[in-house]
């Protein structure tokens, strides 16, 4: 057992060495080595200050029997964040490089920690080393040394240091890094050596490049097989390592080529497992799984395929288990799959006559707003272009009840922008009468007249042709409101405005001119002069625009 000072005497007859010959070090390095794994407090402080490490670094630059002990000297001596700057001073990091092309795989993993140590968290030392070509080094060291785990260990440690950094991705994308870090996730048994994989591969798989390459050489399937080996268990780690495994597929599966592999036409492994995840008791999984299938359809054909193959009740039974006191992050994500699986207009047909505007409908009790502005997107999307579905969403009072307190979310502007454009979309989708009645009953006028003033062009638009088709189809139940809501001073106001849109009058007029059937209406626009305002822009520089409000003019003037 060495004490301080048989330290104090190493490190004098080390410094007063003329030639470094290994019968005269090697007792000496004994004696620092003894005190350093003895993890002695201050040692590492004082070899570092004792003037030696010129001397350490001299000694590695040629190989001899002492350069292990000597590298390992310096790895035991770089846990101490003190040493590291005097360790980088006396050259110790660049005689250490060249020892990673060594085939001794001993001094490998010595130097790996010497270095990996030294250069821990400092950015100009890392460049440096990216700089030297280490990079390559390490990922062949790893294929070299398959079965090797601390020296593969070493080499993941570093790669996790270095793999924020540009430099490194752009290394790493021409020496096949992919194939390694996918055979190592294989062999990994234990949660430490799976975490450092993981957080590797997150790192890395924010380049695009590098993703493709994740991709095309199974690390999906590879993640896939692990969690499917870890599932069922209550382990705190293995349930760490399912949460890291699921989010880097769902964070593959953002590159639509990466995307497409991995769905193989709804035949790929990774895509059969992501809906198992769906019917997983594993709340992450749950997550993993929806956010999964939304980014499988983040187009038409996939849409429709993962239709014909069912993921649709799935989904729906995923949400309903999570209606009350459920996880708002899995309602979120199960909505933004269903929204996008609605898309294409064959999947909406499909999926209404499979009832799923009814299923999801339980969802409406929800209280968390980002549930509530999802369901009112999907809704949106599921009645766009469809008539039946509309009418009947439009005619549902509690629905529609649960749209106006909505409407009047003063909290959360994106759950109230959705109410509003979704109580539109019923009227413009539908065109029934008996919908306008609905709306009209609920008092959802006087929100869709607010909405034709929203600072959106398209929420404005949305409004003033629902407007326009409801006046259209049912002007006399429609006027008492439109007066009440005061609807023609705010369109003369909006259309006197020289900021207002040409998209915003000409859709105003538009409306106008469907008012203008109505003979109170008419006389409304008379006691508020709305021809001055007509003949101002039948001169607009905008045609459309000035054709349209000639068209009005000549409307009112046949009763003038």
């Amino acid at each position: 057992m060495a004490d301080m000072e048989s330290l104090t005497e190493a490190l004098s007859a080390i410094s007063v060495s003329t030639e470094l010959v290994e019968q005269e070090l090697k007792p000496h390095l004994d004696t620092l080595l003894a005190v350093l794994l003895e993890k002695k407090k201050g040692a590492a402080e004082e070899i570092a200050s004792s003037g030696i490490l010129p001397i350490l670094a001299q000694s590695l630059r040629v190989k001899s029997p002492l350069t292990n002990q000597v590298a390992l000297v310096v790895a035991e001596m770089a846990r101490e964040v003190a040493v590291r700057d005097p360790c980088i001073d006396a050259g110790l990091v660049t005689v250490l490089v060249p020892l990673l092309n060594s085939a001794d795989e001993e001094l490998l993993l010595h130097t790996g920690r010497a270095i990996g140590r030294i250069c821990f968290d400092n950015t100009a030392q890392q460049d440096q080393l990216v700089q030297c070509g280490v990079i390559p080094r390490l990922v062949a060291i790893m294929r070299e040394n398959l079965e090797n785990d601390p020296l593969v260990n070493v080499c993941l440690l570093a790669l996790c240091n270095l793999a924020d950094m540009d430099t490194t991705r752009e290394a790493l994308v021409e020496v096949g890094v992919a194939e390694v870090l996918t055979a190592q996730l294989k062999l990994a048994t234990d949660a430490e050596r799976r975490h450092i994989i993981l957080e590797v591969l997150g790192s890395l798989g924010e380049s695009d490049v590098l993703k493709l390459q994740f991709v095309e050489s199974g690390v999906p399937e590879a993640l896939s097989e692990m969690i499917r080996g870890l599932q069922g268990g209550s382990d705190p780690h293995d349930l760490c390592s399912i949460k890291i495994a699921s989010n880097l597929i769902v964070s593959l599966l953002l590159g639509d080529e990466s995307m497409q592999k991995c769905f193989g036409e709804g035949t790929g492994v990774v895509y059969r497992d992501v809906l198992s995840w769906l019917q997983s008791s594993n709340t992450q999984l749950q997550l993993s799984g929806a956010l999964a299938i939304a980014n499988f359809a983040r187009n038409d054909s996939n849409c429709v395929k993962m239709l014909e193959l069912g993921v649709v009740p799935h989904i729906l039974t995923l949400l309903e288990q999570h209606v009350d006191e459920g996880d708002v992050s899995v309602q979120h994500a199960g909505l933004s799959a269903l929204r996008n699986l609605a898309i294409p207009a064959s999947n909406k047909v499909r999926m209404l006559e499979d009832g799923v505007t009814e299923r999801i409908r339980t969802l409406l009790r929800s209280d968390m707003p980002p549930v509530q502005f999802k369901l009112l997107g999907t809704l949106r999307m599921m009645v766009d272009g469809q008539e039946e579905a509309a009418a009947v969403l439009g005619k549902d009072e509690v629905l529609l009840a649960r749209i106006m307190e909505w409407c009047e979310a003063r909290d959360h502007a994106g759950v109230r922008g959705e109410a509003n454009r979704l109580l539109a979309a019923l009227i413009r989708h539908s065109r029934a009468p008996e919908v306008i009645n609905a709306v009209t009953k609920a008092d959802g006028v006087r929100h869709l007249i607010s909405m034709a003033t929203s600072e959106h062009l398209i929420m404005q638009n949305e409004a003033l042709v629902a407007l326009a088709i409801a006046s259209a189809i049912d002007i006399a139940s429609m006027q008492e409101s439109f007066r009440e809501a005061e609807l023609l001073p705010t369109l003369q106001k909006m259309l006197d405005d020289p900021v207002a849109t040409v998209e915003f009058k000409f859709s105003a007029l538009g409306l106008i001119c469907s008012l203008a059937n109505s003979s109170s209406m008419k006389e409304e626009m008379e006691s508020l002069n709305l021809k001055e305002t007509l003949n101002k822009l039948s001169g607009h520089s905008s045609i459309n625009v000035a054709t349209q409000a000639d068209t009005v003019l000549a409307m009112l003037s046949e009763t003038s």
